[in-house]
């Protein structure tokens, strides 16, 4: 999705071999490619993107446990865990599915972002707002309310699709991003009244009781682990009769798991269920993909629920 991170390992000599191994890499020679970064390991013990790098190797020529030792050492090696080794951890089943960690989310989208609409709409069919759009004027429409709302917050805005796909039936809109260089592309798109860099928990619960119509967290919930506190925040955040319209993907097993993309996979009855738990009344749940991964819809779900 984004481009490959490299963090240097601040010796040449490594950062040589790192990118040698890289090349081995890519011509398909995996055992020569592990060999090389064991090298780079060697002069710099401390060195992420080999750990890194060597963690995806071992993984892919079937060295489990070796890859999960590697995956480990990438994540001691950078607190912030920014290549999101411990992702690949949980993916693994040897560690708890937790939150991602807010280094590897913002370092993601910042790289993510100079190529993130051209990316996502046309590389992966990305069609979460217009989903969401059908979605909230449906359930308007059964209410028989109409789909005008004075004040909306746009939860994980990235560049600003989401507003864009709600922009004449909103009257101000505030975007709450992790990424910098997400929040300066929203910016161009003079879209928002305001623009906060923020994730979406800490700039949900910032916001005052009943002071927003509309929430849209489009493609956002994802990068989610835990849903309860971000809706049980919309849910404060909301007008009486206001509306939560969210996409995540999907799976047919329970709770919450780390899919191929190492975004979040909540399963329905989840989903059901936090939403109750934060007062909310589920008014629309359908099987519907906001996006492609490797040229496949992938299983999600659009969810609008409104505060009674």
């Amino acid at each position: 999705m984004a481009p490959r991170l490299f963090l240097s390992s601040g010796d040449l000599v490594a950062d040589r071999r790192y990118e040698f191994a890289r090349d081995l890499q890519l011509k398909g020679d995996l055992p020569a490619a592990a060999e090389v970064l064991e090298q780079a390991i060697e002069l710099v013990p401390k060195f992420p993107s080999a750990w890194y790098t060597l963690g995806k190797i071992r993984l892919e020529l079937g060295q489990r446990d070796a890859a999960i030792a590697a995956f480990r050492a990438a994540r001691d090696a950078d607190p912030e865990d920014r290549h999101g080794a411990g992702l690949h951890l949980m993916q693994l089943g040897v560690e708890a599915v937790s939150a991602m960690p807010p280094g590897y989310v913002q370092t993601l989208f910042d790289q993510y972002a100079p190529r993130f609409e051209a990316a996502l709409v046309g590389d992966l069919g990305y069609r979460g707002p217009a989903l969401l759009f059908k979605a909230v004027l449906s359930v308007r429409a059964s209410a028989k309310k109409p789909a005008f709302f004075k004040r909306a917050i746009d939860l994980g805005c990235g560049t600003g699709l989401a507003a864009g796909a709600f922009a004449e039936h909103v009257d101000r809109f505030i975007g709450i991003d992790l990424s910098p260089r997400m929040i300066d592309k929203a910016r161009a798109a003079a879209l928002y009244a305001e623009l906060e860099v923020d994730d979406m928990l800490s700039g949900i619960s910032a916001k005052p009781d009943a002071s927003a119509e509309l929430i849209l967290a489009a493609d956002a919930m994802v990068y989610v682990a835990d849903l309860a506190p971000v809706l049980v925040e919309a849910a404060r955040v909301l007008v009486p009769g206001g509306v939560l319209a969210f996409t995540t993907e999907t799976h047919d097993g329970e709770g919450v798991i780390i899919g191929e993309g190492l975004r979040y996979a909540h399963s329905t009855p989840y989903v059901r269920a936090s939403v109750a738990a934060a007062g909310l009344t589920l008014a629309l749940l359908d099987d519907l993909s906001a996006r492609n991964e490797d040229n496949i819809p992938a299983p999600g779900l659009v969810a609008v629920a409104v505060k009674p």
